[in-house]
């Protein structure tokens, strides 16, 4: 296996999103996954039932013994919770880590409608995180929290981008899956070098659950491999792409991707 893989962020009990949904994205494409788990969830296909947030000093101890020892060749970070974990995290970052690529997935809502980062820990994400990283990867709704804008087309996304990038992170993937389209996704990567828009078919499934922290952890294992931004984000689309289309189709709600499917770990 090539690229080590750090992951920080929320455990998933129904295996479908968080730290499970990670670790087997990473593994599927050839990585290494560690993890340091920053939230515990009692969560199932129907929606999250409960959330017992880690203490941020142990969430800091877990990414310090992890690159004290295995090291990691990128960090992803996911579900945090809390502003007070999210300086934990920040601070060992910045500690330890801070020549090793992050890639940012703001995880705040649950497919379920649950929150899963308090409200006012929005502006420490911003301020603490988005700084440090290679990439973010919101969709629309985190996007129009870490912007305050109302996003409504493509250039509504090109304009959170725009905002998003000027915080600090190299790149970014807004992801238009809640767009209304006519059948197409369209994801738009703006990175210095200017835009790329990557299209896909709509698949008209209830099979989802998890597909915003597999397509961050997919990327992580490409910057891992040392994949471009590029075709890092190129890989994990085309990965999450087929999880979905060959999803087991399991729970009475929101259910998993097939994150092991077969794939070719480099392009």
């Amino acid at each position: 296996m090539q690229g080590r893989v750090l992951i920080v962020a929320g455990s998933d009990s129904g295996g479908g999103a968080g730290i499970q949904a990670d670790i087997k994205a990473v593994s599927a494409l050839g990585g290494y996954a560690a993890t340091a788990i920053a939230a515990l969830t009692a969560q199932n296909t129907l929606g999250v039932h409960g959330i017992v947030p880690v203490d941020p000093a142990f969430v800091a101890l877990q990414m310090k013994v992890v690159l004290d020892d295995i090291g990691a060749d990128c960090i992803k970070i996911g579900m945090l919770g809390n502003a007070a974990v999210i300086e934990a995290v920040a601070f060992e970052y910045e500690a330890q880590a801070v020549n090793i690529p992050l890639v940012v997935d703001p995880v705040m809502v649950a497919k379920s409608g649950h929150f899963l980062l308090d409200p006012d820990a929005v502006v420490t994400l911003r301020k603490r995180l988005l700084p440090h990283a290679h990439i973010v990867t919101p969709n629309v709704p985190e996007a129009e929290a870490l912007t305050d804008v109302q996003i409504r087309d493509l250039d509504g996304m090109r304009h959170a981008a725009d905002l998003i990038r000027s915080f600090g992170p190299r790149a970014v993937l807004m992801k238009g899956g809640h767009m209304e389209d006519d059948g197409v996704v369209r994801d738009l990567l703006v990175t210095e070098d200017g835009e790329e828009i990557f299209e896909g078919p709509r698949v008209h499934t209830p099979h989802t659950h998890g597909t915003g922290c597999t397509l961050a952890s997919a990327i992580a294992a490409g910057l891992a491999q040392a994949l471009s931004v590029r075709d890092a984000v190129a890989r994990a689309r085309a990965y999450v792409e087929r999880a979905i289309l060959t999803a087991p189709g399991i729970g009475h709600g929101h259910g998993p991707l097939n994150h092991m499917h077969t794939v070719k770990p480099f392009p």
